[in-house]
């Protein structure tokens, strides 16, 4: 684009030298130029702005094609940049066109190293430490196969901590750092096989539930619940009028 830039620069030069020896006026003409220039100059601000945010990204090695990234709120896997857009391709096969001078925040989920990061839950009535040794076994398990070993470092893969005391449950985080864009496969394996050792080991996967009292009283309480169904309220006696 330099070049070109530079070809059209040197041939306008040499037709205003030409216009000038032959006696016409260019003062006119340079005029109408300039002020040309100055609308192209405004008009050109986002293009410019694309092209300086493009540099900074391809020397800087923020992402390059084949990274899965998330930009402008798409996430998808990098087909295509150059200095002035970047083209992602999301999971539904939707091809995006962003422009780079839009471009404020990009997350790289295939830089260098990805990591696996969910949570198991498991039922208010389980055995805790059991469902743990369970969960570490799987991990062990499938960072022990061939086919899985070489996309896990250094077996970093098992139960992290408890994370959370859920409405229905308690979650169980599992995490592990694995080579780029394996994580997704990795975490779908490990949720089936996790779910196939529970049921072996027959612990509970809850769900939200919730639970209704008709009338009776709640636990812990010597309060009646009012039964609304047609039912009159008992009568309670009043106070007499003071005179």
């Amino acid at each position: 684009m330099a070049v070109s830039t530079a070809e059209v620069v040197v041939v306008a030069m040499g037709a205003f030298v030409a216009l000038s020896e032959v006696g016409l006026d260019i003062g006119p003409i340079l005029a109408g130029v300039g002020v040309l220039g100055v609308a192209i100059g405004f008009g050109a601000q986002s293009l410019v702005k694309d092209y300086l945010s493009g540099l900074f990204i391809i020397l800087e090695n923020q992402y390059s094609v084949g990274d899965v990234i998330k930009v402008m709120d798409v996430v998808g896997e990098v087909e295509f940049i150059d200095l002035r857009r970047t083209i992602v391709r999301d999971l539904d096969g939707v091809v995006h066109v962003v422009s780079n001078g839009e471009i404020r925040i990009t997350s790289n989920y295939t830089k260098y190293l990805s990591r696996v990061n969910f949570d198991i839950s498991i039922g208010y009535q389980e055995d805790i430490n059991h469902a743990i040794d369970v969960i570490n076994k799987v991990c062990a398990e499938f960072t022990s196969e061939p086919e899985w070993n070489k996309s896990v470092v250094k077996n970093s893969l098992g139960v992290l901590r408890v994370n959370k005391l859920g409405d229905s449950g308690v979650d169980i985080k599992v995490l592990g750092d694995v080579k780029p864009g394996t994580q997704w496969a990795i975490k779908g394996e490990l949720r089936k096989r996790i779910k196939i050792a529970f049921d072996r080991e027959h612990i509970e996967i809850p769900w939200p539930h919730t639970k209704v009292f008709f009338g009776n009283a709640l636990p812990g309480s010597k309060m009646q619940i009012a039964k609304v169904s047609g039912e009159e309220l008992p009568e309670t006696e009043s106070e007499p009028e003071s005179e």
